[in-house]
Parts: structure tokens; sequence; C-alpha cells
């Protein structure tokens, strides 16, 4: 008789909980529902602020004009990171890879007409002059290494006689400060400027058999 005694009132307190539990929940549905509206509105807020956000930088490289004076004060790593914005102002997608052990290559690009590009960029002091070797070492990674179509090398200085004579008979292309100057002040494009060729799209598919 005992146990029967506890046993109901077992069940009478886990009733009681229960009914108050749900009258709790019912009573605060209303302030969860609004915390949750917070929640969201909160989260779409901060997706708008990051798209337009990502609207104005794609703004600012779509007309991004860069003065020789600002170039000549940075430094190697904000030379590259300047250069890539360049060829993403040009229509090309590009990232900045320079670093350790980079086998010349400090910005790698893809156009849809041009191809896969390779940036080797020296920022120098103004007088400064790329010799032949780094002619020879972008010549030698770009292709087989990064699989370019298109190799360049960048300077705000100059190049020596040799390096502009072995880079036009090789296929690397040069970029000395002139060419900088209306690369990024003017804001004559790239591909414009080195009068790269519009690719031929590469056929795919089965050969057909005489």
């Amino acid at each position: 008789m005992a146990a029967a005694l506890v046993a109901v009132a077992v069940v009478t307190m886990l009733a009681k909980a229960v009914g108050a539990a749900w009258d709790a929940a019912v009573r605060g549905w209303p302030v969860a529902a609004v915390l949750a509206a917070a929640g969201l509105a909160g989260l779409g807020w901060q997706q708008l602020r990051a798209v337009r956000r990502r609207r104005a930088q794609a703004e600012l490289l779509a007309v991004l004009q860069i003065p020789l004076a600002r170039i000549d004060a940075l430094n190697d790593s904000e030379f590259e990171f300047a250069l890539r914005d360049l060829l993403i102002r040009d229509g090309w997608s590009a990232r900045q890879v320079g670093q350790k052990g980079d086998q010349a290559a400090d910005v790698i690009g893809r156009h849809g007409q041009r191809g896969r590009i390779v940036l080797q960029a020296k920022h120098t002091t103004v007088g400064g002059k790329v010799d032949s070797k780094v002619m020879y070492q972008v010549k030698g990674t770009a292709g087989p290494v990064h699989g370019a179509d298109v190799a360049v090398v960048v300077t705000n200085g100059g190049f020596t006689r040799d390096a502009r004579a072995w880079g036009d008979q090789h296929q690397v292309h040069w970029v000395d400060r002139e060419r900088l100057r209306q690369w990024a002040e003017e804001g004559v494009p790239l591909h414009d400027l080195l009068r790269l060729p519009v690719l031929r799209p590469r056929r795919t598919g089965v050969r057909r058999v005489a």
C-alpha cells in the first residue's frame, strides 16, 4: 500500500513539473520569438554589410590607379599585392603567391581569353635594374612549373639592355618603370600594354576516325 502511494505521489509531481514547464514555454514564447528574430536580423545585417563591402572593393578595383611615387614607397610584399589588384582591375582573376621558394612567381592570374599569366615582381630603387638572370629564371619555371601562357617581369626600376633583348627573344615580357606608369597610373590594361594575343580555345572531345 505504501509503495502504491509513493508511486502516485511521484506521478503527480512529474505531471505538475511537466505542466509548469509547458506553462513557462507558452508564456515565454514571445520572448524566444523576439530573440530569434533579433538574431536573424543581426545575421542579415552582417551579410548585407559584407556584400556592400565586397561591392565597394570591386568598385575601387575597377578604377584603381596607383601613382609611381606610392609604388616606390611600398615594400616587396605590398608591391606584389598591388600588381595583383591591377590584374584584377584589368579583368583577370589573380592571387598573390610570392613567398620563399615561389620558383619565380609572385602573382598568378587567369583570363578567359588570354590564358594563365605569371608575374615576377622586382621592387627596387628608381635607378635599379633587373638583369638577364631573372629572365632566365622566369623562363625556366613559368611554363614548366606554373603552366603559364604568359610570363612577365615587373619592376619599378629598369632592365639591362641584355635582359630586355633576351626577354623579347624568348617570350618573357618585361614591364619597366615607364610601362608600369602607363599600367598603374594611366589605367592601360596590361594585355593591351603588352599586346597579348587572344588565345584560341583548346579543342576537347573524341577524335573523329576517317
